[in-house]
């Protein structure tokens, strides 16, 4: 770290860095809450979406039986994921995703030549495949706010340990070296003021002895 000047210009400089820095603590503290908090409640949505993938599957598990025949149509091609459809908000400064809908191939066998339990089937693996896409989701939202909550904390950090300490130091140390400075010049200017006052004594003195 480079030397500070001990200067009253650096004072200044330092009184205002402070101050900057004092002002924008608070920004980034409010920051960090918020995002805390979105990382908070991205955890509990997803715990929620866990509870439910659960369920799904156990719907699914009831037609893993009648799955594992043979028919003429792929049931899972019409249960694959064709596109997660998202959009994207700000939030504290972060884009993060928001979950919209998902889309799957167009059903396109013949219902009436198909087990009747065949449609009920396909719906059960798209909720569960729409659950697994809010998951999805919901990850690279929380990964998002989790990295800029990690920035943040570093800011924050780094305001609060390292940078206002360093500058409150700086001026308490600019401080008492300008006081010492001014107790000196003030001492000094005491004792030049008493050698004057003896050297006009000494002046009167001489003065009185030729009157004499």
């Amino acid at each position: 770290m480079a030397e500070i000047k001990l200067t009253k210009n650096e004072l200044l400089m330092q009184q205002n860095k402070l101050n900057q820095l004092e002002r924008y603590l608070p920004t980034l503290q409010l920051k960090k809450a918020l995002l805390q908090a979105q990382v908070n409640e991205c955890r509990i949505e997803i715990n929620k979406l866990q509870v439910e993938l659960e369920k799904r599957h156990e719907i699914v598990d009831a037609f893993a039986s009648l799955l594992a025949q043979r028919f003429s149509v792929d049931i899972l091609h019409f249960v694959r994921l064709k596109e997660i459809n998202k959009r994207y908000e700000n939030i504290a400064g972060v884009d993060v995703p928001i979950f919209l809908n998902v889309s799957f191939e167009p059903l396109t066998y013949d219902l009436f030549d198909s087990p009747v339990w065949m449609e009920s089937a396909i719906f059960s693996l798209r909720e569960l495949e729409v659950v697994h896409a809010k998951i999805t989701v919901l990850e690279e939202k929380k990964r998002a706010l989790e990295k800029e909550l990690r920035d943040v904390s570093i800011r924050v950090n780094l305001f609060e340990k390292i940078l206002i300490p360093r500058a409150e130091g700086n001026i308490k140390k600019i401080k008492v070296f300008l006081g010492d400075m001014q107790l000196a010049a003030v001492s000094q200017a005491k004792v030049a003021k008493i050698k004057i006052e003896q050297a006009k004594e000494i002046a009167r003195q001489k003065v009185d002895v030729y009157a004499s």
